[in-house]
């Protein structure tokens, strides 16, 4: 399977992006970060040719994290900024977005920078808690004075249903890719998402696609118990509201079988199915620690056949899945909003 696409001005990104919410602050429940771990699976990946890392300005910790990796590249000799690509986001606070300026939304690209030790930012994916709160568009101008600047290499959106992704685009955003949450449990981008953005040449980025680690061999059999970390308590909600973990237990065993045939895992053929989809340029995979980098080279060393991805899709046919657009849900919830934090931009 091809490992990079590229936009439409020639900036190259991994199919198999790597991820870094699960090494941020709020992530964890139970365990410890082991930092220097994180690092080691990133000169890994880097090694294995899996280039792109995606971040956010809220992810507490981790862009300082990617900054010490930057200067540990830079120690080794031979370092340009193009031989990784860091995608971050711009997400203010919930709680500010009536106030925010463009002297807020440099200020905080600014702080970005700092972090990481970039000359510019390769993408930034901006999200916007409230639709109904007034600014949105405004700030999103702000972010193109920047990539006027060139603090910003491209501008993405994050967590956008189709009715606000094509306002951007009506308005003359540059917008090049949008990150949404996309697997076998939460199809919601296959309603409209999916078509508008294949259509209009916006890559969808892809998250949540192994359900915060749900979708692994371990769970064949197994009664739901206390979730590890953030992620899982989450999408245990996106579960209940698809498969239910009945169907979870027969989907693993489906996965399981087409997995055997080609040597591979659950999580591989769970991660190239949403690959392979309409629109998907990426699937964002957790880079918590070294154990799993071989695991994402397998994911590109097969190609699922026809029959598989029919016989997955006739399978996730027979259940629902949440109501509504993309992240609609999150936004209006009080069920989904219980797990989400607002506020941490500051």
């Amino acid at each position: 399977m091809q490992q990079k696409n590229q936009f439409s001005n020639g900036y190259t990104f991994n199919r198999i992006i790597n991820g870094c919410w699960q090494l941020s602050a709020e992530h964890c429940l139970q365990g410890h970060l082991d930092i220097l771990d994180a690092l080691r699976a990133f000169h890994m990946l880097v090694d294995q040719g899996f280039t792109t890392f995606d971040c956010a300005d809220i992810y507490t910790g981790v862009e300082e994290i990617i900054g010490q990796f930057v200067n540990e590249l830079k120690r080794d000799g031979n370092y340009r900024e193009e031989d990784i690509q860091v995608h971050t986001k711009f997400v203010p606070d919930k709680a500010i977005l009536p106030t925010i300026d463009r002297a807020y939304t440099e200020r905080i690209v600014d702080r970005s920078l700092k972090r990481m030790h970039r000359e510019a930012l390769d993408l930034v994916q901006f999200h916007w808690w409230d639709f109904s709160v007034p600014g949105m568009m405004d700030t999103a101008f702000d972010l193109v004075h920047l990539q006027e600047k060139g603090k910003i290499r491209n501008i993405g959106m994050c967590n956008m249903d189709t009715q606000h992704l094509k306002m951007m685009v009506d308005a003359g955003i540059p917008v090049v890719s949008n990150q949404a949450q996309y697997s076998m449990f939460d199809r919601r981008p296959e309603r409209t998402l999916l078509e508008y953005s294949a259509q209009h040449g916006i890559y969808t980025f892809c998250y949540g696609t192994l359900a915060g680690g749900f979708l692994d061999e371990r769970y064949i059999g197994k009664t739901y118990e206390a979730p590890e970390t953030r992620s899982q308590v989450k999408y245990m909600q996106i579960i209940e509201d698809s498969l239910g973990w009945e169907g979870l237990q027969k989907l693993l065993l489906l996965l399981r079988e087409i997995a055997e045939k080609y040597q591979v895992s659950i999580a591989n053929v769970a991660t190239q199915y949403i690959l392979r989809q309409k629109s998907v340029g990426a699937v964002m995979v957790g880079t918590r620690n070294s154990r799993h980098v071989a695991s994402n080279v397998r994911t590109l060393q097969f190609d699922l056949a026809q029959e598989d991805l029919d016989t997955i899709r006739a399978f996730l046919s027979q259940y629902p899945t949440p109501e509504g657009e993309c992240y609609e849900l999150e936004r209006t919830s009080p069920r989904y909003q219980s797990i989400i934090l607002t506020d941490l931009n500051q």
